[in-house]
């Protein structure tokens, strides 16, 4: 596919156009974490008026275009992180300016809804998938916030086998095909407490655990990714001590690990810990890294749909990890760097052409 033409004010083309018009209403819509039941009302009546029959579970919106027995998940959040203190416009009222509209929510990931979105009623209106398959759209809660409230976690279970998927976040509609975990540690030195005037009498924690950071600055991890390159870890936090005139007994530091697929979490725990004098504590693995095989049909099918598309890898962490079981993509309009931001902004022709191009993907998957 190639890259659209702009033969239109960008106004008009937003306000007149299916993708744009259904962009506009939710980003107007406010959706923080937790109090996304507006947003799910809007896009559940836009199914309906459409002609497809979602299904809610809470404030998690499902819909079908097919039967199956072949499904493909389209998934994204509805969710958006609150407004920053300094954006130029009212950050729930959507605004262009140039060919960008602004707004929270524009680009992440509510550019992605409203394309996947369309796709899908495009789709149902063609009649052109095979009988033999589903296309199946969860566009779900709670992404931003990072804890056991996912709602894509909490309605898994419910949703049919599919076998393969497309998240929907920010990636100028690259395909991202691996993706960093995150593993956080924490060290836990333990020594002798003991007057400081005696320090020979006790043990100092502190100074175990300065030997141990030490080694740790010094340490890299020699498997390479393809696509996410090194493991990296930073240590973000220490407490140790209880008073200025007292050996410490115990001192502690949180450790930040980007993982990659080239290690897994117990594997990284493993060997620091036989490498530190500190006891090494797992405080969270949850977020593990994930990866998608290049010569995978949705990968390929990303690439056929959209002309000069390049695989790469994304730091950034998606709802990718609650389908890490299946093959799956990261692919969605827009610069994830705007995530999150006071600029947080999309292209509305790139907007159009995401509708497109997912459209064009789910086309050349069930091809293959």
């Amino acid at each position: 596919m190639t890259e659209l033409n702009h033969p239109i004010d960008p106004h008009t083309f937003y306000e007149q156009s299916d993708v744009g018009k259904l962009h506009a209403a939710l980003v107007a819509t406010p959706s923080l974490s937790h109090e996304e039941r507006a947003a799910a009302d809007l896009l559940e009546a836009h199914f309906r008026e459409s002609g497809l029959d979602p299904q809610r579970f809470d404030d998690n919106i499902v819909v079908s275009v097919g039967s199956g027995p072949r499904t493909l998940l389209l998934n994204s959040h509805l969710d958006v992180v609150p407004p920053s203190s300094d954006h130029p416009f009212d950050p729930f009222t959507p605004t262009i300016d140039g060919s960008e509209v602004f707004g929270r929510g524009t680009v992440d990931a509510k550019g992605c809804v409203a394309a996947m979105a369309t796709a899908l009623v495009r789709l149902n209106r063609s009649g052109s998938l095979p009988p033999d398959v589903r296309v199946m759209g969860a566009f779900t809660v709670c992404e931003e916030t990072g804890g056991t409230d996912n709602g894509l976690e909490a309605i898994r279970p419910s949703l049919p086998d599919f076998e393969a998927a497309l998240i929907g976040e920010p990636t100028h509609m690259q395909p991202c095909v691996a993706q960093k975990g995150l593993l956080i540690l924490r060290l836990d030195a333990h020594g002798k407490t003991s007057h400081a005037a005696r320090a020979e009498e006790g043990d100092n924690a502190i100074s175990r655990l300065v030997r141990d950071l030490s080694l740790l600055a010094d340490f890299r991890f020699e498997r390479i990714h393809p696509f996410l390159g090194e493991t990296t870890q930073n240590v973000t936090v220490i407490e140790g001590g209880t008073a200025r005139n007292v050996i410490p007994d115990r001192c502690s530091a949180w450790i930040d690990i980007r993982t990659t697929p080239s290690y897994s979490h117990p594997e990284i725990a493993a060997m620091l810990n036989a490498r530190l004098e500190s006891e090494v504590v797992i405080h969270s693995q949850r977020f593990i890294p994930v990866e998608t095989p290049t010569f995978h049909p949705i990968i390929a099918s990303c690439l056929a749909a959209h002309e000069g598309a390049e695989p790469f890898g994304s730091p950034t962490m998606s709802d990718w990890l609650q389908v890490h079981d299946v093959p799956t993509v990261k692919i969605g309009p827009g610069d994830s760097r705007k995530s999150h931001t006071a600029h947080e902004s999309i292209d509305v022709f790139e907007l159009h052409q995401a509708s497109a191009i997912y459209e064009s993907i789910v086309t050349h998957y069930f091809k293959s």
